[in-house]
Formats: C-alpha cells, sequence, structure tokens
C-alpha cells in the first residue's frame, strides 16, 4: 500500500475549531481573530484564514471584514444533521474501498498495539492513527469528490471530557476500526460499511451529551 497520505494543516486546524465549537470550548457569540487564533495554534494566518472560509461555508461562524469572525449560534440539530451526512459518505467510502480489497494490514498492527496499551495511549498518537484510517479508506475509495466532502465534514474524534470517557472512546473506537478494516481488507462492503456508520453516529452520541 501507499504512504499514508498527511491530513493538511486547514483540514486538522477547521477540525479542531469545529470541535470546540460544538463541545461549547469556543461559545456562541465569541469573536475570533486570525492572528489569535495563529499563535495559539502555532500555524501562519493563510491555514486559519481558510479554516474560517470552511467554518462559515458550513454556517459556524460569521466572517467579519478585517475583524475576524463571529460564532453563530447551534443546537443539537445542527450536530445531527451534520453527523448524519458525515456517517452516511464515511459508510459509501468504507464500502466502495471494501470493493478493492486493499491491504491495511500495517494500520491493523497499529490498531492491536493501540488496544493492547489503551489506558496509557496519548490524544496525539489516537488522532494520528484516526486521520490515517480514514484518509486511506477515503483514497482507497477512489471517489474524489465524496473525499473533498469528507476533508469538509471532517472534526476529528470525539472523545468526551473525562478521563474515563477518553478511555473508553479509545477503546470503542479501537474495536470499530479493527472490524471495519477487517472487513475492508476480506472485501466485505456491506459489513464494512455498517460498522462505519455505527461509528460516527456513536461520536455523534458523545458530542450530543454538551446539548441534553
Amino acid at each position: 500500500m501507499e504512504p499514508f497520505e498527511v491530513m493538511p494543516v486547514r483540514v486538522r486546524l477547521t477540525a479542531v475549531l469545529k470541535k470546540a465549537i460544538y463541545t461549547g470550548e469556543i461559545k456562541s457569540g465569541q469573536e475570533l481573530s486570525l492572528t489569535d487564533i495563529a499563535e495559539k495554534t502555532g500555524v501562519s494566518r493563510t491555514p486559519v484564514r481558510e479554516a474560517f472560509q470552511a467554518l462559515a461555508a458550513e454556517g459556524l461562524i460569521t466572517l467579519r471584514m478585517n475583524k475576524g469572525a463571529i460564532v453563530n449560534p447551534i443546537d443539537a440539530g445542527f450536530i445531527r444533521d451534520h453527523y448524519e451526512l458525515r456517517a452516511l459518505l464515511e459508510a459509501d467510502s468504507a464500502a466502495r474501498a471494501a470493493g478493492q480489497k486493499p491491504d491495511v494490514s500495517a494500520l491493523l498492527e497499529r490498531l492491536q498495539t493501540m488496544r493492547e496499551h489503551t489506558d496509557t495511549v496519548s490524544a496525539e498518537d489516537y488522532e494520528k492513527l484516526n486521520q490515517d484510517i480514514h484518509m486511506t479508506l477515503w483514497n482507497v475509495s477512489g471517489n474524489k469528490r465524496i473525499k473533498t466532502l469528507l476533508m469538509d465534514l471532517w472534526n476529528g474524534p470525539s472523545t468526551g471530557e473525562t478521563a474515563e470517557e477518553k478511555r473508553q472512546h479509545y477503546a470503542e473506537s479501537t474495536a470499530e476500526h479493527i472490524e471495519i478494516l477487517e472487513a475492508v481488507q476480506r472485501g466485505d462492503s456491506e459489513t464494512a460499511g455498517k460498522v462505519m456508520k455505527k461509528h460516527i453516529l456513536r461520536s455523534m452520541q458523545n458530542i450530543l451529551k454538551y446539548y441534553q
């Protein structure tokens, strides 16, 4: 299999900001500054500007001429719409990838290692592996348009707040990823799509806890 494609900075930054808005870490009505975000995240203003444009296209923020942006109000319905669309596209992408029967043994080995060290895995290691898995499936699926849409929808892992919630998410997510990749490797499109949909919708429930 080809080397893993690195997720672009603008996509990763958009995901970080999107999740912060979804969880309420960044509040409705809060002002966002290009310079401020660039300094806090250690990136240049260009990917921040691109991230702002992506967030504005989704309706999460309103851009202000030369003044950064204002965070828009969102509700549980907005979150459901986002995740339900992502679940449909991710499931389709996983099913398409399974049709190619790719060799994903390297990813499965990394997942097995993570499963053995769930209690000590770092957020950075988990997020990197999570990105590699999803990007691999998007690429193998062969549909560039779906890949572009999924990159726009990407919001990273939805792990919960407490250490126990994160540990549980890592364990459940790792088990789901293994099931998905095993199905993909054996060419079982139905199972790959079904488990991927379950995987994304479970993440949705993690986020919806903030709105209950």
